[in-house]
Parts: structure tokens; C-alpha cells; sequence
């Protein structure tokens, strides 16, 4: 294992240096920047409730996977046999005795690391074993009304949100309405009396709509588990689609059962109305700060749209201003992210498209455009109500494994410090691109697994399962087998460190995003600006993915830089900053004047519109725009379809593009498109356009 971390030290050092300047203490700090600072620290991360999400720091945490606060809980209740046993620590698909109590006590390690935000995994009662395979993961509700009893009581639960409040800290819960756990037995699949387990006794083949008609499955729920469903409508199996098993294609992705988890009959009006009133219910009692929604593409699109409004509104009504909501869509395409923040009406979802271009960069070893060519795709999370900056992302989760990892399957051999400064500089991108950070539990103290699912979700308590106890921690010579919440790990500490920097500074929290140079032939530079719109000061960040020593010239927005790391001024020459950056670490460089407003030229559409099913894009051209390296303006647009004008796009960065949908439209009904372009110093420009679709 390695035992020296020189260039950590280092960065340890040049983050006192950062801190310093960011607080106004360094000489080319002004006195606007101090006080700007000054409200962030003392207002934003103390005051939990007004704090938009934008400047949180996400943990995602296994709660049964972290500590052992209550081993009293560790078998769950007696009194409610479908949800007592399955505790079993040398094994890894079963309880662990992580608990609510284990999380709170843990609280001052959470804080240290500058986590502002705790993500759980679901939490509600499941359903303790089906089959060889437990509940621990949450995934398997049976009662939406109180907290699984092998993590503890509803009130446990209550003293961890409000001890998490007082520290400034926010709660998310992982919520589920696509299924519930496996009870709904099928007589052909199961057996007469519905004895077998559906993971068991293998898959429960789909039947389609039209097939269920005249040869539906024959239900059976096996004695004893008639009513143990909380509300008690969820025990009606008329409330479930009751077609077989997913084979994630299709129907059945949206109507087949999750590995054969009941699958809840979303298109029901009763059931939307149901659902809604469970998690109003559940905003009431615990006060959580927002929800993480599992499984959302295998739930119909139109639960979406009436779900999240009427969930984001009653947070709001009960007191809790900035609820957010975000999805789980397994899928990298942004078209497709987006379509549930749009047309599903969430705020925001997970950014599965910054993983993979993540891991693109970092363990595919590909060229950064990878990352242009995401980002490029930004706007179409820009509508009325939710934009990209809203999305968390994430380098590895609890299903598809953790980045270090992946790190295994590089095709240049690592060495134990290579490995560390790449897991720090990929995190340092996730933090500081746009999006909302996510730390993975356990990624700070080197976890690295095996593979995925159940062999990411090592315990950070000292682990009994054979398996974790001999795999090797990245930056330590410990093992899962020792406890690992140690504040002094490498990891640890330049997670922290990230945190700090993130904090201190909120265009690096807030700025638009603007990729200034990539490489396209293999590892190397990616550099990028963020600019606060109403704060044009650009921070220029530059970051080396490769193992050598990488330099750029790129065109200056002012004409000098500190260094954000070191405090040290940097000089331009000819309109020109030269930035050279080390192996696998980045600079971040802050300008030490704000972008001059850009000159607006005329906006002009570019070609005919293109549609794909119901989706519409526009191409914009506005001249004199990229005479400005990094130019701060805003496109809007804005469409009729005969009820008046409404805001169905923004954009703020190049290349320029405007979105909408015509679902619902008549073939050839006119859309009228008002968009318009302002650089915020008074000039406007516009464009009107009207078109028809077949």
C-alpha cells in the first residue's frame, strides 16, 4: 500500500492558501467577494430550509451497510413476523445492523467531509426475506407508514433528521411507487397456494395487455399475507398490473413485474390519487428535504406529471421551500433523461450521461470531448421548470459498482497513487461541472468491490463477510474487516477538501458551464468556464486526465487570473493564459475582472426544424456571440399553440437550440415561436417563426 501522498500534502496546503483568498484575506480579493463569502458560510449552510440544492454536497449512504448504532433492532421486530429475521452479518444479501441511530452518530463525520446532504436508500418496511435473499437494501415495502424496525423506529428516524437539521444538514429519502414487495403470486409460476418465490423459481413470463384479456394469470396470495400491506388498499391485487415478469423491453418494461416485485398499476387514477396521499403523508411526519424516485421509466409517464407537482407543492405549503425531487432512469441519453423532466414534470434527474461520460474519460482512457459532447446536449433539461444544474451526478452507485473499481479495467496499469490522484480528480470534475455532487458511501475511505449490486455495498462497520474482509482499500492498509471512518484518510481528506473549495466559491456551484478546449485523440485536457450570469467573473478550470504533463493557451476574459489552489497570480500575455497542469490534477483559475458584456448580432434560425416522434428542436445563429471566448447571455423561447405564449426553453451557452413538445397537437395545427436573446446589459434581440407538423 502506498505511504506517501507528497502531492495530497501539497494540495493540503494550497487549499489554506484557496480558503484564504476565497474569504478575502489574499490582497486580490475585494471587499464584495469577503462579504459574498462571508453570507454563504455564516447564511446558506447554516439555514438548511432556504438553502437552494444547488450548494448541497450529497452523501448516498446504505444505512444497514454504515453503523451498528442499536444492535437492540438487528432482527427487526418479533411482533411482525414478515418483517423480523434475516440478520445475518457474514452474509452479503442480508441485514447488517446498520440503523437510523448508527447514522446519527456518525453525524460529526459526515459534517467533516463538507456533506451538506444525506441520501438514503429506502427506508420503509419491506418485507424482511423472500426466498435465500433479504430485505436490507429497502427495495421491498410492504408499509408506507413507518420505517423498517432493523433500522429503527419512526422516532429514531425523527431524531436523526432533526439532529441532521441543526447541523445545517439536509435528509433525502428513496422513495418507491413502481412496485411493492413480492406477495401478488401467480398459481402458474408459484405454485397452487403462491409457496415459491418469484427469484426462486425463475421467471414468470410477460403477458401483454391484449393476452391477459383472455388468459390472465391466476392470483394467489399465499395465507397469511393477505393484509400485510400498509394502507390497506395496497393489499387489493386489483391495484397491480399482474402480467409476469419484466424482460425490460417494450410493455413489459413499464407494466411487467420488477424481478417479480409487485408491479403497481400506475395507470389507475385510483391508485395515483393513493399514492399521492402516502408520500403527503409521509412530508408531514418526518419533514424530509426531498425525494430520490426509484425505478421512474418503468412507471407510466403520465404518473409523473401528476405525482411530483402535487408532491413539490405540498412540501412547499408545509413549510419546506426548496423540496426537491429528483428520478433513478437507467439511461445515459439525455433525450431520454430529459423526457421526464419534461413531459413527467420532475425537477431534476439523476445524471446517468456525466457517469458515462465519466467513465469514458477516466477508465476508457477517451478522448474529453466525450464531455463537450454531453454537455452540448445541456439544454434539453432546460424548460419552464427544471434545468440541468438541478440534476445530482455520480462517478458509481450502489448497482452498477464504484469508480475504483472500474479503475481495474484500465488499459494503462495504475500504480496505488495514480489510482488515488484519478479517483480525486474524477470526483473534483463531478464537483465542480455543472450538476450537484454525490459522494458514494465508503468511496472516501477507498472502497473498490468486486463488481456490482450486492458486491458495492460493503459495510463501513467491520465487516463479517468473508468476501469484503480480504478486499484490498485503495490509500490504506486496512481492510473492510477494520472499521473505516477514518477522517485521515487521503480520500477522506480530499473529499473534504473539495467540499471546502465547492462552498467557497458559487460559481462553481452555479456558473453555466462552458467547455473551452478538449482533446479528441486519447487522455489530456479538458478545460472549462463557469460563469454566474449575474456575476460575469469567469473561473477557468483546466483539468489533465492523462499522465503526463499537459499545457494550453486558451483566449483570456480579463487580464490577469489568481491561481483558486495556490493564491498565485497569473499574468496573460497577448490576450492569452497559459495554463499547464500535472498529471492527473486540475487548476482553477479566477478572473480578476468580469466578462464584458457580449455585442448581439442578428439571431437567425438555422435549417428547418427537426422532430423526432413528438419532440421538436430548433438550431439558432447569433452573430458576433463567439467573438466572446466565454460569452453571458441567455436564449429564450417561447411558444403558442393557440392558448398564448409560454416559456418552453432557455439557453445560456453554445451551440444554441431550442426544445419543445407537440404532443397532443392536431396534425397541422399552427405553432408559433417567439425566441428571443439578451446579453443582460439592455440589448435584445428576436426571431419569429410559425410552423406546421404532420
Amino acid at each position: 500500500m502506498i505511504k506517501n501522498f507528497n502531492k495530497f500534502n501539497l494540495n493540503r496546503i494550497a487549499l489554506a492558501s484557496s480558503l484564504a483568498m476565497a474569504l478575502g484575506i489574499a490582497g486580490c480579493s475585494s471587499q464584495v467577494d469577503q462579504a459574498k463569502t462571508t453570507t454563504v458560510k455564516k447564511d446558506i449552510y447554516a439555514d438548511y430550509l432556504n438553502r437552494d440544492v444547488r450548494d448541497d454536497v450529497f452523501y448516498f449512504v446504505m444505512p444497514d451497510r454504515f453503523h451498528n448504532g442499536d444492535p437492540s433492532n438487528d432482527m427487526g421486530n418479533p411482533d411482525i413476523p414478515e418483517s423480523y429475521g434475516g440478520f445475518d452479518p457474514s452474509k452479503k444479501s442480508h441485514f447488517h445492523g446498520g440503523d437510523m441511530k448508527g447514522l446519527q452518530d456518525k453525524l460529526d463525520y459526515l459534517e467533516d467531509m463538507g456533506v451538506t446532504a444525506i441520501w438514503m436508500t429506502p427506508i420503509l418496511r419491506n418485507q424482511a426475506v423472500q426466498g435465500n435473499i433479504t430485505g436490507y437494501h429497502g427495495y421491498w415495502v410492504l408499509d408506507f407508514t413507518e420505517i423498517d424496525p432493523h433500522l429503527g423506529s419512526n422516532q429514531d428516524l425523527k431524531n436523526l433528521i432533526n439532529a441532521a437539521h441543526a447541523r445545517g444538514m439536509k435528509v433525502y429519502f428513496d422513495i418507491i411507487t413502481n412496485h411493492t414487495a413480492d406477495v401478488i403470486k401467480y398459481t402458474e409460476c408459484h405454485g397452487e397456494k403462491g409457496e415459491k418465490w418469484s427469484l426462486d423459481s425463475g421467471s414468470c413470463p410477460f403477458r401483454s395487455k391484449e393476452e391477459i384479456k383472455t388468459n390472465p394469470y391466476t392470483i394467489v396470495i399465499p395465507e397469511g399475507s393477505e393484509n400485510i400491506k400498509v394502507p390497506e388498499w395496497l393489499n387489493d391485487p386489483i391495484y397491480y398490473h399482474n402480467q409476469g415478469d419484466s424482460f425490460w423491453q417494450g410493455e413489459s418494461s413499464v407494466y411487467g413485474d420488477f424481478a417479480g416485485l409487485d408491479d403497481v398499476n400506475t395507470d389507475d387514477p385510483r391508485v395515483v390519487k393513493g399514492m399521492i396521499e402516502i408520500f403527503k403523508d409521509i412530508v408531514d411526519d418526518f419533514k424530509p428535504d426531498g425525494f430520490r424516485v426509484d425505478t421512474v421509466k418503468h412507471v407510466n409517464t403520465e404518473f409523473w406529471a401528476e405525482f411530483t407537482p402535487a408532491i413539490m407543492k405540498h412540501a412547499q405549503d408545509a413549510g419546506i421551500p426548496n423540496f426537491h425531487i429528483f428520478g433513478e432512469v437507467y439511461d445515459g441519453n439525455p433525450k431520454i433523461l430529459s423526457h421526464y423532466t419534461s413531459d413527467g414534470n420532475m425537477p431534476a434527474i439523476l445524471d446517468f450521461g456525466f457517469q458515462g461520460a465519466a467513465y469514458d474519460l477516466f477508465v476508457n482512457e477517451s478522448g474529453t470531448h466525450k464531455l463537450k459532447e454531453l454537455i452540448d446536449q445541456d439544454d434539453v433539461y432546460n424548460d419552464g421548470d427544471s434545468n440541468v444544474h438541478l440534476n445530482p451526478t455520480f462517478i458509481g452507485n450502489h448497482d452498477m459498482g464504484r469508480f475504483a473499481h472500474f479503475l481495474d479495467k484500465v488499459k494503462t496499469p495504475l500504480t496505488e497513487a495514480q489510482k488515488i490522484d484519478k479517483i480525486v480528480v474524477a470526483h473534483a470534475l463531478m464537483y465542480f461541472s455543472r450538476g450537484i455532487p454525490v459522494i458514494y458511501y465508503g468511496d472516501e475511505q477507498g472502497f473498490a468491490g468486486k463488481g456490482n449490486d450486492m458486491a458495492a455495498r460493503q459495510d463501513m462497520m467491520p465487516s463479517k463477510v468473508a468476501e469484503f474482509a480480504s478486499e484490498d482499500l485503495v490509500g490504506t492498509d486496512k481492510t473492510p474487516a477494520d472499521d473505516n471512518f477514518d477522517k485521515d484518510h487521503p480520500l477522506y481528506q480530499a473529499f473534504a477538501e473539495l467540499g471546502s473549495i465547492y462552498k467557497a466559491h458559487s460559481a462553481l456551484r452555479r456558473g453555466e458551464h462552458h467547455t473551452r478546449y478538449v482533446t479528441t485523440d486519447g487522455p489530456g485536457i479538458y478545460a472549462f468556464s463557469r460563469v454566474e450570469l449575474d456575476n460575469p467573473v469567469e473561473y477557468l478550470l483546466v483539468f489533465n486526465t492523462s499522465l503526463a504533463d499537459k499545457s494550453v493557451s486558451l483566449q483570456a476574459t480579463a487580464n490577469g487570473y489568481s491561481d483558486v489552489l495556490s493564491g498565485q497570480a497569473v499574468a496573460t500575455s497577448g490576450g492569452k493564459v497559459n495554463v499547464s497542469v500535472a498529471p492527473l490534477t486540475y487548476k482553477i483559475l479566477k478572473a480578476n475582472s468580469a466578462i464584458k458584456p457580449s455585442k448581439l448580432g442578428k439571431l437567425s434560425l438555422i435549417g428547418e426544424p427537426v422532430k423526432e416522434g413528438t419532440d421538436v428542436e430548433l438550431k439558432y445563429a447569433l452573430s458576433n456571440i463567439e467573438q466572446n471566448p466565454v460569452p453571458v447571455f441567455e436564449l429564450t423561447t417561447l411558444i403558442d399553440t393557440g392558448s398564448g405564449f409560454k416559456k418552453v426553453s432557455f439557453d445560456n451557452t453554445l451551440p444554441l437550440t431550442a426544445q419543445f413538445d407537440i404532443s397532443g397537437l392536431a396534425k397541422g395545427s399552427v405553432v408559433k415561436v417567439k425566441t428571443s436573446a439578451t446579453n443582460f446589459n439592455g440589448e435584445v434581440v428576436e426571431a419569429m417563426h410559425s410552423f406546421s407538423f404532420d
